[in-house]
């Protein structure tokens, strides 16, 4: 504890400030687990010894683990049913064949369905409480010694606590899920002894797919929170595994994940969760005493509004059937780079504007919205061959290769952010003729194309060469 101690003075931080990340990087200079600087910022703070730490975080989990065992045994959930007795009664199916995993997966569901009986006592909310108890509980029936118990959960709960300061809405991102993820995948690192930069590399990584997700399908509608609590541990794993025993890279702090996450968090609450009410208000569990309260006018008015909902939502998806590829032919042109919708679809533009130039080019003029734009680094390579060299997504060693024969060849490119949402506008100057297709991205390599300097010969040309333009 004093070379922690030493540490933290070096760097001016104080017990009771500590990021996620600062715990990881003053781990890795003391060379000790992550979990020992978060048990001596709680000694300092609370003013307690080792062992008190020790006893306070695990009696914290009191009553949840008490939600637990209602949950698996005699409890019973009006969004999950008896899902929790279900996987966790003596021969039941594995949920998955990892034996530790499974219990975490199945007492973290059980959790939810005794919160829905007994409640749960929140950290970020009850749906990251449910992942934490079940974690929990599964390590105490798998290790004797009660203080590594401890030391994994003071993780959980060192996350789960930051991620209640940023869960200021609604939101999964900040709970059951993100919170969830991110804990658990920190958790599978302690546990096997992971260094502490594995550690942050198996947070970013569990935290990148849980941004924005929003919570109001899950806690309204039947099913639906398992797989988001659920998801949570699974996704957790993943990241550790692949921190642990891979050189994946991972160049984002973990704080920056945190506090992207906490800054996403209010915007899905207010951007993306009236959409999903929109759709998922239909399948609302609702209290019929509740109901009687509300006047004949107002229900007549959703009824109304939600069979309208039902509907529309049954046409969109009828429309997107039409639209799809068949099952024998259900893949584009492969696309270097790692993105069809970053480089596949601009790098299509401008290899129509390549067909419809003539002659010597000598510039080609990039504009781009500002998320093509931030991205810049792996589509320009692929708009420049195709713009100057007519070459396909798939080429590979020119894509490799292209900005030094640009160069080489003495061609000027010039690249400009505008801020109408998804344009790319490619335009090729040539010795005979010019050209320029104004599009609007969009994934898989396809394009919508709004303006070319020959329209008509522009969906010629895209038809030759298989780009699909979509309305």
């Amino acid at each position: 504890m004093e070379k922690i101690n030493q540490i933290m003075a070096a760097k001016g931080l104080a017990a009771g400030e500590l990021t996620i990340g600062d715990c990881i990087d003053i781990a890795g200079q003391a060379q000790v687990p992550v979990s020992e600087v978060i048990i001596a910022e709680a000694m300092t703070t609370s003013s307690m010894t080792r062992s008190e730490v020790y006893s306070a975080v695990l009696a914290s989990f009191a009553h949840n683990l008490y939600a637990v065992e209602i949950g698996t045994t005699t409890g019973a959930s009006f969004l999950m049913g008896t899902t929790g007795r279900e996987v966790a009664q003596a021969g039941a199916p594995q949920l998955v064949a990892d034996e530790f995993l499974n219990k975490v997966l199945t007492y973290t569901l059980g959790a939810q369905v005794g919160n829905h009986s007994v409640g749960l006592q929140p950290c970020a909310g009850t749906g990251d409480s449910c992942t934490y108890a079940g974690f929990v509980r599964a390590l105490l029936e798998e290790l004797e010694d009660k203080e590594a118990v401890a030391r994994v959960a003071a993780v959980m709960l060192k996350i789960g606590t930051i991620f209640r300061v940023g869960k200021t809405s609604t939101g999964c991102n900040m709970e059951g899920f993100g919170a969830g993820a991110a804990a658990s995948a920190a958790a599978f690192v302690e546990l096997a002894g992971g260094s502490p930069a594995a550690m942050a590399k198996a947070i970013v990584l569990a935290i990148s797919p849980t941004i924005a997700n929003p919570c109001t399908p899950r806690v309204m509608v039947a099913g639906l929170c398992a797989t988001h609590i659920g998801g949570g541990v699974m996704i957790g794993k993943l990241a550790a595994q692949l921190a642990l025993h891979t050189s994946i890279p991972v160049t984002v702090p973990v704080d920056v994940m945190v506090a992207m996450a906490a800054a996403v968090h209010p915007v899905s609450a207010k951007q993306v969760v009236p959409v999903v009410i929109q759709y998922m208000e239909p399948f609302f569990k609702t209290n019929a005493a509740v109901e009687t309260y509300i006047g004949d006018d107002m229900q007549a008015l959703e009824k109304e509004r939600i069979e309208e909902t039902v509907k529309q939502a049954l046409a969109e998806a009828r429309a997107m059937a039409r639209k799809a590829n068949a099952i024998v032919k259900p893949f584009g042109e492969a696309v270097v780079g790692g993105s069809s919708q970053a480089v596949g679809s601009p790098t299509n533009a401008a290899r129509i504007a390549h067909y419809l130039a003539k002659g010597k080019i000598t510039k080609v003029k990039i504009e781009l919205y500002p998320e093509l734009f931030a991205r810049r680094g792996i589509n320009v390579p692929g708009i420049l061959m195709a713009a100057v060299y007519g070459a396909g997504t798939d080429n590979s060693q020119l894509y490799r290769e292209v900005m030094s024969k640009v160069a080489g060849e003495g061609i000027e490119v010039e690249i400009l952010q505008v801020q109408e949402p998804q344009l790319q506008q490619i335009t090729v100057l040539a010795t005979e003729k010019n050209s320029l297709v104004s599009s609007l991205n969009r994934g898989g390599g396809r394009l919508v194309l709004r303006q070319a300097s020959d329209q008509a010969e522009a969906y010629r040309v895209a038809n030759k060469l298989g780009i699909e333009i979509v309305d």
